[in-house]
């Protein structure tokens, strides 16, 4: 059994207020005893306009954003996912939304980069999103080893694409991680129906780290981070507001239920495995 935890921030333009935000919301998850803690999509920025995240990118391995990530993962003892960190690439209008695991030593063992991006217009709220503009989208499934489990990475938008987790079980996933920035009129729509369904249909834990609030740029975002088990029962969660919700996970609870529910085992139609 472990205890792992979601933050939830309502982040601004200013990286390093940001970044003290997360690090006291990271000391309570610790003292509430998390040993895996996520942190939610673009944590460390919501800049007033989508360039603002270009002018911060950092090069993989190097950079103010993932020292303090590697820092206070030591300092903590515990394992975290940097929802998304802002990363470069070969193009310099754009940058990858990395989503990085750090271990308890700090150092970085996966990197997952946002594959399905934001482009939509919602014409009820008159909002329009082209994330395509200034981030270049990955293209790997990520699932790692953890102690807490087999870990699958994803990114917010991610959650609408279902063959992407599908993908995720044929790597043996046991726990998905999915730090988002929702809006708030996608999220009262669809956010639980969709983090819910990811875990049922999968029969995994998903921990789901969002912004909640409203930000400098003028966007509010749905937050209502949660946890969630392979049943589809949420743990805990976090209507609104910075803070941080916990709960345990039990390996063992998912292995039963996958066993006396073998709907994993059942499918017809599988994704191809592919071995790195």
């Amino acid at each position: 059994m472990s205890v792992v935890a979601a933050v939830q921030m309502a982040s601004g333009p200013n990286v390093g207020a940001n970044l003290n935000e997360a690090e006291r919301l990271i000391a309570r998850a610790a003292d509430a005893g998390a040993k895996l803690i996520v942190l939610p999509e673009n944590f460390a920025i919501m800049g007033m306009t989508e360039h603002d995240k270009v002018k911060v990118r950092e090069r993989q391995g190097k950079g103010p954003i993932q020292d303090f990530l590697s820092r206070r993962a030591v300092a903590h003892h515990v394992w975290i996912v940097g929802g998304t960190v802002p990363l470069a690439g070969d193009d310099p209008e754009r940058v990858y939304a990395a989503s990085l695991l750090y271990d308890e030593k700090g150092r970085q063992v996966a990197r997952y980069d946002k594959m399905h991006l934001f482009d939509v217009k919602l014409e009820e709220r008159d909002e329009h999103y082209q994330e395509s503009l200034t981030i270049t989208p990955g293209d790997q499934v990520v699932v790692v080893d953890t102690p807490f489990g087999r870990l699958g990475l994803a990114v917010c938008y991610d959650l609408r694409f279902p063959e992407l987790f599908r993908s995720m079980l044929d790597h043996d996933v046991e726990v998905i991680v999915v730090p988002s920035a929702f809006t708030a009129f996608t999220g009262r729509a669809h956010w639980e129906t969709l983090v819910r369904a990811r875990a049922i249909e999968n029969l995994s834990y998903v921990i789901a780290a969002a912004q909640g609030g409203y930000h400098y740029n003028g966007r509010e975002t749905y937050g209502d981070s949660m946890i969630v088990d392979p049943w589809g029962v949420i743990l805990d969660r976090l209507p609104n507001g910075s803070g941080v919700v916990c709960a345990n996970i039990e390996l063992r609870h998912l292995q039963r239920i996958r066993r006396n529910f073998p709907a994993v085992s059942h499918r017809r139609l599988s994704c191809e495995r592919e071995h790195s």
